[in-house]
């Protein structure tokens, strides 16, 4: 399964703008920057506090997917999106050499 071109140059664009592979922290702060929100906003918005905000931004805390899926279903972003990225940062935690794709259940 391939992505668009569209989708390529967002996900590119995002990468710049985080400086580097998009990760689940990196995809969440490129959003809050984007929205020009202070970590504390940010924090209300997902009902987490700042510092958690901030560790999890910095790539020090895993999120769940279920909770991935809460902070999309929040920001009104792709729940999918969220859930491959908090997957794919697990499994690169744990060195382990896989890239994640998720397909919606039918």
């Amino acid at each position: 399964m391939s992505i668009n071109k569209t989708t390529r140059k967002t996900l590119d664009f995002l990468e710049d703008l985080a400086g580097g592979p998009l990760t689940f922290g990196r995809f969440l702060w490129a959003i809050r920057e984007g929205e020009a929100l202070t970590q504390v906003e940010f924090a209300g918005i997902l009902d987490i506090s700042r510092q958690n905000l901030c560790h999890i931004e910095r790539g020090r805390r895993a999120v769940s997917p279920r909770m991935a899926a809460d902070f999309a279903e929040r920001l009104g972003y792709s729940q999918q999106r969220f859930v491959q990225l908090a997957i794919q940062d697990i499994l690169d935690r744990d060195g382990l050499q896989y890239i994640v794709r998720l397909k919606e259940a039918a």
